[in-house]
């Protein structure tokens, strides 16, 4: 094939897929439903699943539980509507050896494709039900008079009412004809080391392969590739930063350090030693540091982040460390503020609530370069808060701010070096794919306060040992968490239940699952988490003093709360979010999390993590509301481990990385083929090969890595799509 051609098959991909041969315009409109627009969106539109042909089972043979083809004849087709809005096709499928009965929701437009005496192939889960064995929304496909079922691999792809998936399956392969002859990206020292397709073999294989060793070499080939080109693009937004300026190197043995570490007044663990290495060397390089500090609950990311501001002040330059709430804003200047002054180093918290006298004299000590350290809250992006010489910011919990804040905070300095903090338990492989751009530290053991934490699952109807418990702590003069989630289900949901909906082997169980981090409790409704507390007041603890916390308080309201349990004058705390909260009660000893199973894993691991902070034992009792058997061996994980990046990796073989993220990093949602914890050797070899790539052509514009550069920069057009840090 001439170059030109090829160049022309290659630019092909990004043409609208009206271009393709059978897409209408009717077709074209339902294709941008499913959010298929161009030729590409179409070639990488991956197949939810591979049925294997090659072993048909008859009727009687199919085994139950398993996933397996059954060929035969149509007996009977009918169309039921048990419920309003709930519409579904029972077939009973006969062979030469008995009865399959086919149950299809929300498919009713089957009974006008679906004829007696006609020969069709299913293929799904095999139950036992009402005397029958059963399949429920399995794939299907009408065979030809002469055609054989078996011996096939057949590519089954997400698909609407409007278009099957039979249809969809038949347009990728006309996509692919529009766009045979396209040039790899990928260059051929890297194919030929790792031993991989070709892109259009790889996108053939995808769809229309001969056998499933064909589908796993073309997804291997694809997964890499959508690693490489997002490393690429982290890695190359990250050194945008810094573009034209001058970074500072940090002294990292200075006087304010030295003090720091003999204020410290515990000997730091092997793993807080080694991460302060790491933070204190990056800082020192004359490279701008762009790190990130991964600790489990309570394993001590503050006191590890305290020697990068004593490294700040020692250099002569200010820190800024910006923290998602006022309420940990404070926390933080409580836990900071001793091992400042111990070091001479000066510091204040700045918040939106601090006086304005106050605030004058903080802005200017940071103007004339006498204010070294601030932390303070989204008042630190404020236009007049100015600082002489930022060489460092900290931004704690960063995945909370946007880009765009993360941004404006370290544009106050020439090119400082950031320092991010997270008390999410991300798993390596989830961690560069998400922070590709981003060198990494972890704090996994928490150190020993002498403290035993222990978690219980309750069904709904145990909840009062739950409460039983509570009130035992309580009478020895010990505090209680109660958490209500007290969350409306979103409208689509309820109907999607209410119509039974459409299975799918690829989906998420776990649908009640609503709540991954704090942005998720916005919809939490008030009036009824108001009810719950006066309920536990007026009943199970009418004893006590019961206080409500949620997050449509102001900032001082919460304070207030928060204050009030602190001093022990309140000993419950009803509330609809404590994470945010970030405050140490170390006389809370006991929580109970009703509604458990609608938080992720790692969600409950860190509400969990505010009791056990003091020297007295600690219990957490989960109630949850579901039967579901799944459901329930997922949140008795909680009950087996403590460890926080274990229960994420256990998290990760259930879900995807968009659901646990919540989707709002958008570079972990472009990763299609990729399986974070299945994959954490392509995405290891992909971080290593940006690096090295980029290396030797930061800029990729030598001629073997222009094709590389031009995918890439089609992918991610814009930092927005991929966050990164």
């Amino acid at each position: 094939m001439l170059e030109a051609d090829r160049i022309a098959d290659t630019l092909a991909l990004d043409e609208p897929v009206g271009r393709v041969r059978m897409v209408s315009p009717g077709r074209a409109k339902a294709l941008d439903a499913m959010g298929i627009r161009t030729v590409r969106d179409l070639v990488t539109h991956v197949p939810r699943r591979h049925l294997d042909l090659t072993n048909v089972q008859t009727a009687a043979s199919c085994p139950l539980g398993q996933l397996c083809t059954v060929v035969g004849v149509v007996h009977k087709a009918q169309l039921k509507r048990p419920r309003p809005r709930l519409a579904l096709v029972e077939i009973t499928l006969v062979d030469a050896t008995g009865t399959l009965m086919v149950t299809m929701f929300q498919q009713p437009w089957l009974m006008d494709k679906l004829e007696q005496g006609m020969r069709i192939a299913v293929s799904g889960k095999v139950e036992f039900n009402y005397g029958f064995k059963r399949m429920t929304n399995p794939f299907l496909e009408v065979l030809e008079p002469d055609q054989d079922a078996q011996g096939r691999v057949i590519a089954v792809h997400p698909a609407t009412e409007k278009l099957s998936a039979t249809m969809v399956r038949r347009l990728v392969g006309n996509a692919l004809e529009a766009c045979a002859g396209l040039l790899d990206p990928l260059p051929i020292a890297l194919r030929t080391r790792y031993r991989l397709m070709s892109r259009m073999t790889a996108l053939r294989c995808l769809h229309f392969a001969h056998n499933m060793d064909e589908v796993r070499e073309a997804k291997r080939r694809l997964a890499y590739e959508e690693v490489l080109l997002l490393e690429l693009a982290l890695m190359t937004e990250g050194l945008k930063r810094t573009a034209g300026r001058r970074p500072c190197a940090h002294v990292v043995d200075g006087p304010a350090l030295r003090a720091l570490d003999a204020a410290v007044p515990f000997t730091l663990t092997a793993e807080q030693q080694k991460a302060r290495e790491e933070i204190l060397s990056r800082l020192a390089a004359p490279e701008a540091a762009n790190h990130l500090l991964l600790g489990d609950v309570g394993t001590g990311k503050t006191v590890v982040a305290a020697y990068a501001l004593a490294a700040a002040a020692d250099t002569g330059g200010q820190a800024m460390l910006m923290a998602p709430t006022e309420v940990l804003a404070r926390q933080h200047g409580k836990t900071l503020g001793p091992l400042l002054d111990a070091a001479n180093v000066s510091w204040a918290v700045l918040t939106g609530s601090t006086p304005a006298a106050e605030r004058d004299a903080i802005q200017a000590g940071l103007a004339d370069g006498s204010l070294s350290v601030l932390v303070g809250t989204h008042a630190l992006l404020e236009d007049d808060v100015a600082p002489k010489r930022l060489t460092l910011a900290v931004i704690d919990e960063q995945q909370r701010f946007g880009v765009d804040q993360r941004a404006r905070l370290l544009d106050k300095g020439e090119a400082p070096d950031a320092l991010y903090l997270t008390a999410t338990p991300i798993p390596r492989s989830l961690a560069l794919a998400v922070y590709g751009n981003l060198t990494l530290s972890y704090l996994k053991a928490r150190p020993n306060r002498g403290a035993v934490r222990t978690t219980h699952l309750h069904r709904k109807a145990d909840r009062g040992r739950a409460y039983d418990a509570a009130k035992e702590a309580l009478k020895r003069g010990e505090q209680v968490y109660v958490v209500c989630p007290l969350i409306e289900e979103a409208p689509e949901k309820k109907d999607a239940k209410r119509s039974g909906g459409l299975q799918d082997d690829d989906a998420y169980a776990f649908d009640r699952v609503v709540i991954e981090s704090d942005e998720d409790f916005a919809g939490a409704d008030v009036s009824a988490a108001t009810k719950q507390a006066a309920y536990l007041q007026s009943t199970v603890f009418a004893d006590w003093d019961v206080a409500l916390l949620h997050g449509r308080m102001k900032p001082a309201e919460k304070q207030e709360v928060m204050d009030r349990f602190a001093r022990n004058e309140s000993q419950v705390l009803v509330a609809t979010t404590v994470i945010e909260v970030g405050v140490d009660v170390p006389n809370a000893t006991v929580m109970i999390v009703e509604d458990a199973d609608r938080f992720g894993l790692s969600q409950l691991h860190q509400l969990r993590g505010r009791v056990g902070r003091g020297a007295l034992d600690a219990q957490v009792h989960l109630v949850a509301a579901t039967k579901d058997a799944e459901a329930l061996k997922r949140l008795s994980a909680l009950e087996r481990t403590d460890d926080g990046f274990e229960l994420a990796e256990f998290d990760l073989s259930l879900r995807r990385e968009g659901d646990i993220l919540g989707n709002r990093q958008h570079g972990a949602s472009a990763l299609k083929l990729v399986n974070i914890v299945r994959d954490r050797n392509v995405i290891e070899a992909a971080h290593r090969d940006a690096e090295d790539l980029l290396a030797r052509d930061p800029m990729l514009d030598q001629p073997e890595h222009r094709a590389l550069a031009r995918e890439m920069r089609l992918l991610f057009s814009s930092a927005a799509d991929i966050q990164g840090g």
